[in-house]
């Protein structure tokens, strides 16, 4: 069975959910989404949403602050867009019924973040991504001609002529469905479960880059990850974001000593960049042999619950008192900064498919994110990527091909070489927080010798599970972190190598890119 709409989107949080708002009225959308609707990273966002909407904030210091943590490469142009959209949609959510916390006299509350020079961070206590999907959802169930799709596993593209004609899916019988569209959005979030350690939920594994990368299209900055410097790491518990708002709202980190020793690491203390600080916390476990916490211990407690709640339930859960006592924490990967290579209006390399959030990289975030800018870019790219696509679905030649859908069918299934435990392990000791060229040379090896042996079964039309595809999303998408990461002979941002500990504007001031046809040459 073919399935067709007018738009396809790959994805259910808030970029794919805001594309939907604006597509509802050209058309049938279809939404594929991997589990359920709600398992999606957005859920999972804690800290709130950036925005320049109080009395001593700008657009320029907003921007200005997101060009820093960029560490060079933010395209100011699309961090322009950033705010500017930003600002604007994100009272959008406000007038659509956003509950967003609210201070004494009824303002929109404002929290401070690691790296920003004002408090700007709106928020629902700890669950904003929640409250924003709510929201989100509320508009697009309320449109006949949203058909939403759950436990649909995208897993290729269907590409006619050197354009985007839809997406193969994996149902859950374990069958491949096609799904034909005028214009296809790629808003599958993040890759950090490619990680051994991560803040991530089960179904950020890359499939949106590796999609992408496998049918041709360009991806670039993938040597960019953000690894959150505060998460649980409590024996018997699970990982566990403990957002950067802990630490805007006065949180400290301590040493085994009980020593606020980031202050002697870095200038700006607890409120440095993230990259900064999860450095820091690992060198100083990596001193002391001892744990790192994080503590509230000095804060009002009954304010530490309230603020807090679903922090406070896990950490309760773990044995732990968020107000009282200290809670031990580490880095995990967290965020990409890289992915399918957009313009600003989320278009990629191939005509025909589109991309938005994480998965993108409009350059926005160069380097490093700066906290509370992901459910912005989101928000903003989501918009912007439904307006291009609407103009892209009114065009006569953006029809897909009657014949469209065929795919060549090998029997039997493949397997990778490398299980995605042994994937994710290498990743996380040698493409991690402190690269080298030795670490980063193992890995890019192993990854290609896997790939190597794999590749031709895709090309003979292997079939596979869902684990199948999900190993291949990491595989993929691993291999092609590593490959840029030992291609940039400096440090910059998220990207550390501990051979070239220093950031060379002269030569790498520039953005790596990469695209399957690097493979033929």
């Amino acid at each position: 069975m073919t399935l067709r709409g007018d738009h396809l989107i790959v994805g259910s949080g808030i970029a794919a959910l805001r594309a939907a708002v604006d597509l509802a009225d050209a058309g049938l959308v279809i939404i594929l989404t991997k589990a359920s609707s709600e398992e999606g990273s957005t859920g999972y966002a804690q800290g709130g949403i950036a925005a320049a909407v109080g009395p001593d904030d700008s657009l320029e210091l907003h921007a200005a602050d997101t060009l820093a943590a960029g560490d060079g490469l933010s395209d100011p142009d699309a961090v322009r867009v950033l705010v500017e959209d930003g600002r604007r949609l994100v009272l959008e959510l406000v007038d659509w019924g956003a509950r967003f916390d609210r201070d004494a006299t009824g303002d929109l509350a404002r929290a401070r973040e690691g790296a920003h020079s004002v408090r700007r961070v709106l928020h629902a206590r700890d669950t904003t991504g929640r409250e924003i999907n709510r929201v989100l959802w509320q508009r697009v169930a309320s449109r006949p001609s949203v058909r939403v799709l759950e436990h649909a596993c995208a897993v290729e593209a269907i590409v006619e002529h050197g354009r985007c004609a839809g997406m193969r899916y994996l149902d859950e019988r374990g069958a491949l469905v096609p799904v034909l569209a005028r214009a296809t959005l790629l808003a599958t979030g993040g890759a950090a479960r490619v990680y051994r350690e991560s803040t991530n939920p089960e179904v950020a594994t890359g499939d949106g880059v590796a999609i992408a990368w496998r049918a041709g299209v360009r991806v670039a900055d993938l040597e960019f990850v953000q690894f959150h410097p505060t998460v649980l790491d409590a024996p018997g518990a699970p990982r566990f974001l403990l957002s950067e708002a802990l630490r805007g709202e006065g949180a400290y980190l301590l040493n085994a000593a009980g020593e606020r020793f980031l202050a002697r690491a870095d200038p700006d203390g607890e409120l440095a960049p993230r990259d900064r600080v999860a450095r820091a916390i690992a060198r100083e476990i990596e001193r002391t042999g001892q744990p790192v916490c994080l503590s509230l211990g000095h804060l009002e407690s009954g304010f530490v619950h309230e603020r807090f709640p679903g922090i406070s339930a896990v950490c309760r859960r773990a044995g732990l008192d968020l107000a009282r006592d200290p809670v031990p924490i580490g880095p995990a990967a967290h965020y990409f900064m890289g992915g399918v290579e957009t313009d600003l209006d989320g278009r990629t390399s191939m005509a025909g498919l589109f991309a938005a959030g994480e998965v993108a990289c409009t350059r926005v975030h160069g380097a490093n994110r700066l906290a509370s800018n992901s459910l912005l870019e989101g928000l903003v790219f989501g918009a912007r990527a439904a307006r291009a696509m609407r103009v892209w679905a009114a065009d006569p030649a953006s029809r897909p091909p009657e014949a469209a859908a065929g795919r060549p069918v090998r029997r039997g299934e493949a397997r990778l070489p490398l299980d995605e435990g042994e994937i994710a392990d290498l990743m996380w000791r040698r493409v991690g927080l402190f690269r080298d060229g030795e670490g980063l040379g193992e890995a890019v090896r192993a990854l290609d010798t896997t790939w190597a042996a794999f590749a031709p079964d895709l090309v003979e039309g292997a079939v596979l599970d869902a684990a199948g595809w999900r190993g291949l999303s990491r595989l993929v998408v691993g291999r092609l972190v590593a490959r840029a990461a030992l291609r940039r002979r400096e440090s910059r941002g998220a990207h550390f190598r501990s051979d070239f500990p220093g950031r060379d504007d002269i030569h790498w001031k520039t953005h790596l890119t990469d695209d399957i046809t690097e493979e033929r040459h």
